[in-house]
């Protein structure tokens, strides 16, 4: 590893080169500062700069189960699990096993290995939707390829999702409503030519959208875990399934957060929807960079070599996030889903009761594994769509954030991301939490 500082010439006897930068002690301003002259805002993912929260990020480190720790030194209690990758914890033991084990034999070979076949068999047994998966890096490289096949299987341009639903920094899907309920998108971001999102729909979540014969397909967030955390409601994606049959578009979920983490067998195993395409990421790397699109045999066919619709990836597969991802499921038995669903039951009602102690006005919607914080006037009601979400007071959300950073635990730096608990998360941690939750919230609440 490159170091940042030269140990003979540092000033502190005690140097870490490694995390040094010629000042005796590391410094997460130091390093962000320096980091702001290599990378463009100092970060590779633009949450991470703290925008929507105020200050400066820290700088992690190193990190272990629930914790994370900072160049400082200073340790917090993590519910960020790197945005649900880590659903184990962080260093699961099981999982940086397989990777030592895996990494002695190469880290890429451009050619098919035992592990990728193998890991697409796990979640084809998982998930009886997916009858073929493909492999690749990402979860945006997922959602881009389940795109390209709906259409490609299909002959039709048009796909419709829903405002407040993310699915990666695909050029398609990076659209916001018009200002009809239902309409095609604009771009949602500089960078994105009208022509990419011409044939996107953005329509309310929560509500069928009544289809026609141009639609190739429709994509959803099946709980919505973008705009905090919000549950389908009683027939919604019943509806979707339905109606995507009736004028032949097929029904793609994003389950790059629910997949695997709600349960065994995702979304789809907990609502008993069946849908035609599913896009996977996070939890099947157990922390490393993959992704994964699973379907129906007759469409996955239609993929290269076998079929016209291209897709291709030097790294797909790649024996190391294929290894950390056959440790990460084997782990998840079914008693751990029992005991993650307890735990968030458990902290949840613990933040609540500590913020409503404090005066703070907030709710902590579950869905399953995922939890949530609504700050504001909107806690008071159940959020369903982006609208509803936007609610929330995102001056609340930042205090609150920052008063949980000065008591050591750390939150997502938007007020629109979910929290995550993992196996690392004791009921000693838990209990630590709700602790400095009270704390937090009376301060938040000042």
């Amino acid at each position: 590893m490159i170091p940042f500082c030269d140990p003979t010439t540092c000033p502190d006897a005690g140097c870490n080169p490694v995390t040094c930068v010629g000042a005796g002690v590391p410094s997460n301003t130091t390093l962000f500062d320096r980091s702001k002259e290599a990378i463009p805002g100092g970060v590779n993912s633009s949450i991470r700069a703290f925008k929507a929260v105020g200050g400066e990020p820290y700088v992690v480190a190193r990190a272990s189960g629930a914790t994370i720790t900072d160049v400082e030194g200073t340790t917090y209690l993590d519910l960020v699990q790197s945005y649900g990758a880590v659903i184990l914890g962080h260093a699961h033991p099981a999982v940086t096993a397989a990777i030592t084990d895996a990494v002695g034999a190469g880290t890429s070979y451009g050619a098919p290995t035992p592990r990728e076949m193998k890991l697409a068999e796990e979640i084809s047994s998982r998930m009886p939707s997916c009858e073929r998966v493909r492999l690749m890096n990402s979860g945006t490289e997922a959602t881009s390829t389940a795109i390209r096949l709906a259409r490609g299987v299909t002959g039709r341009d048009r796909i419709v999702t829903f405002a407040g639903n993310f699915h990666g920094a695909t050029d398609a899907l990076l659209v916001a409503g018009g200002s009809g309920v239902a309409t095609l998108g604009l771009p949602g971001t500089a960078g994105v030519p009208n022509a990419s999102v011409a044939e996107t729909m953005v329509v309310p979540y929560n509500v069928v959208p009544q289809l026609d014969d141009k639609v190739a397909a429709v994509i959803v967030e099946p709980v919505a875990a973008n705009m905090g955390v919000v549950a389908p409601v009683a027939g919604f994606l019943e509806g979707l399934r339905a109606e995507c049959d009736r004028v032949g578009a097929l029904l793609i979920f994003d389950e790059v957060i629910t997949g695997f983490r709600l349960a065994p067998g995702g979304a789809q195993a907990k609502y008993d929807i069946r849908a035609d395409i599913t896009c996977f990421g996070k939890v099947i790397g157990g922390g490393l960079p993959i992704g994964a699109v699973g379907g129906r045999r007759d469409i996955m066919e239609h993929l290269s070599p076998l079929g016209p619709v291209f897709h291709a990836g030097t790294l797909s597969g790649n024996p190391l996030a294929t290894a950390a991802g056959l440790a990460a499921l084997d782990t998840l038995t079914p008693d751990v889903y029992i005991e993650l669903l307890a735990r968030v039951r458990h902290l949840s009602s613990k933040m609540r009761d500590a913020c409503a102690s404090a005066g703070f006005e907030a709710s902590f919607p579950v869905v399953g594994t995922l939890f949530g914080i609504v700050c504001g006037d909107a806690a008071s009601d159940a959020v369903t769509n982006f609208d509803e979400a936007k609610r929330t007071d995102e001056a609340a959300y930042s205090r609150f954030f920052q008063a949980m950073l000065a008591e050591g635990v750390a939150l997502a730096p938007g007020a629109y991301e979910a929290m995550f608990v993992g196996l690392g998360h004791t009921d000693e941690v838990i209990d630590r939490i709700a602790e400095a939750t009270f704390r937090a919230a009376t301060t938040a609440a000042a």
